[in-house]
């Protein structure tokens, strides 16, 4: 596995060695100790699977308020995807920049996000499949979004969405007030 820092402090990238032969693939996703300087303790204590069917489609910007804020890493089992995590961490030199990638299911790639960014994804190809580990369960209570849309966020997604949740489409836009997750 290689770790490639991204310009928005603390996100990552990782990609990892796929082995092929007649018979098909294998991969290591995970790794803890490959990536135990990202990790830093922390543990793998969910993970979830989404399988979102047509091009177009919009999950997120989803994160969690501490004291339940998590880190994720996420990869592409199947299609394709244009990933978007955006800092929201307060006092973050980076704070409100977003950093975008495309995951796929070919290409060996891993979004390792910290606690304190929000995170979404376009979906490119039909029935793209995302693996999801969290650091922390899932916590309705502290869930929150931001606007897929929101102008001070910027976000250029790759084509008009399609499909989106009407919890996902009713994220409002950042105000003055907004000072993002205590990080």
């Amino acid at each position: 596995m290689t770790i490639i820092p991204t310009p928005v402090d603390g996100l990552f990238e990782v990609s990892h060695t796929r082995f092929t032969d007649s018979r098909g693939l294998f991969e290591r996703l995970f790794c803890i100790e490959a990536l135990v300087s990202i990790l830093k303790g922390r543990h793998i204590v969910a993970v979830n699977h989404s399988k979102t069917a047509s091009i177009g489609a919009l999950r997120g910007l989803h994160y969690q308020m501490p004291p339940h804020a998590e880190m994720k890493l996420v990869c592409c089992l199947r299609g394709s995807v244009h990933d978007v995590a955006v800092d929201i961490r307060q006092g973050s030199s980076t704070f409100l920049r977003h950093h975008t990638t495309i995951l796929t299911g070919d290409n060996a790639r891993m979004v390792v996000i910290p606690e304190g960014f929000a995170h979404g994804f376009q979906v490119l190809e039909p029935d793209s499949e995302l693996l999801y580990l969290h650091t922390a369960p899932y916590a309705p209570a502290s869930e929150r979004g931001l606007a897929w849309n929101d102008p001070r966020l910027a976000i250029e997604w790759p084509g008009p969405v399609t499909d989106i949740s009407q919890r996902d489409g009713g994220h409002a836009f950042i105000n003055d007030s907004f000072q993002g997750v205590p990080a």
